[in-house]
């Protein structure tokens, strides 16, 4: 099995892992007669943690052996959503949150912290495509492993594969060919590897791009649950809308392992954007529910598509010294970014569905153009330094 084979199943693995935790959780939640507000409550502290991100990503970007370092965190994750789920309902509460909180701070290095080390493995703009399917992959089929297990042998037996999956990504990890830095002690402290997100032209525009954009990412799935039962009168028709939306992104992911970018990742990752924008503007006016289908689908895709010029941008802009921290850092802007637009899609609900579309497609539309301000005020050696 080659190194790229044994990441991407390590990164599905985990990335599933991840993805279906807060499903599993819920569902062992209702199962042992708990309220819903615990539920929510459990997965609120597995990704809350995530904000501890840059200091794990510190450790790495030091680590001189950085697959031991990420087989621990993905071993902490399993054995941690494991006492969770076995204390819940059988220990006081505040025990299972804690052991669920101790595997959401390893979050950060199931997400951004493994696809920083992608470039030890492959530095072909194909592997990035493979790595944005492996986001798409896992989060569709962790899930739905997750309902389907819930189904066949319990909630319980669900949340325990899922944490066997992640040991599992731990073990073929450690098999990765990883190196460490020269000298360790060289890489970038956290203020540092922090600023560089800032002081860098392209890496501070692909930030804002990906900041500003992840409102709309956030606030989708609210929204067409809005939309889909304005259209066709169900809510079951908004959830075929996410599901439209989530084929949509693993065809794109599939597409650009398929035939991967080219060109100036910092200038892909604006295009994309603007045409994610007038996309979604698009789909406000879709004049029917089959329309609206396809909007969503082709939105799916520009998001994938969108996703891997990121992930390119980053690999591309951040030095050696702090590849870790760009990543993690970024990954957790994103989630935060998006849990606010999930928030704010929420609480606008009531403009309907149609108003709801045109404001997420107002905020992607002003990422690009707070990017293009920036490349177009920021000196050119400002810029590259």
């Amino acid at each position: 099995m080659s190194g790229l084979t044994r990441y991407l199943t390590a990164a599905v693995l985990v990335r599933g892992a991840d993805s279906g935790a807060a499903v599993g959780l819920l569902l062992l939640a209702a199962d042992r007669h708990q309220s819903a507000a615990t539920g929510g409550l459990l997965v609120a502290a597995l990704t809350a943690p995530h904000l501890v991100g840059p200091w794990l990503a510190v450790r790495l970007d030091r680590a001189r052996d950085r697959r031991r370092l990420l087989a621990l965190a993905y071993l902490v994750y399993g054995f941690a959503l494991t006492a969770g789920a076995l204390a819940l309902g059988r220990l006081p509460t505040a025990a299972a949150f804690a052991a669920v909180a101790v595997a959401g701070c390893c979050g950060p290095l199931l997400t951004g912290g493994l696809s920083s080390v992608l470039d030890d493995v492959t530095r072909s703009r194909r592997g990035r495509g493979w790595d944005a399917l492996t986001y798409g992959v896992g989060g569709t089929a962790g899930p739905a492993a997750a309902a389907a297990l819930t189904a066949s042998a319990g909630p319980l037996d669900a949340v325990l594969a899922l944490a066997v999956a992640a040991v599992a990504a731990g073990a073929l990890v450690v098999t990765l060919p990883l190196t460490g830095p020269a000298r360790p002690e060289e890489a970038a402290g956290l203020r540092a590897g922090l600023a560089v997100l800032v002081r860098r032209g392209p890496l501070r525009r692909v930030t804002l791009l990906t900041l500003l954009a992840a409102l709309e990412l956030g606030a989708l799935p609210v929204v067409a649950v809005r939309f889909g039962s304005e259209l066709h009168g169900t809510a079951a028709a908004g959830a075929t809308l996410t599901v439209a939306y989530g084929a949509g992104s693993l065809l794109g992911s599939a597409l650009v392992t398929a035939w991967p970018l080219r060109g100036e990742p910092e200038v892909l990752a604006a295009r994309l954007f603007a045409a994610m924008a007038v996309a979604t503007a698009a789909c406000a006016f879709a004049p029917g529910y089959a329309v609206a289908i396809a909007g969503f689908a082709a939105l799916g895709v520009l998001n994938a598509v969108s996703f891997t010029a990121t992930l390119a941008a980053r690999g591309a802009y951040a030095p050696a010294g702090a590849q870790a921290q760009v990543f993690v850092t970024s990954a957790g802007l994103k989630v935060t970014s998006a849990a606010a637009g999930a928030a704010l899609a929420g609480t606008a609900s009531g403009l309907g569905g149609q108003a709801l579309l045109l404001a997420a497609a107002a905020a992607t539309g002003l990422a690009v153009v707070a990017a293009w301000l920036d490349g177009k005020l920021t000196p050119a050696f400002a810029s590259t330094h």
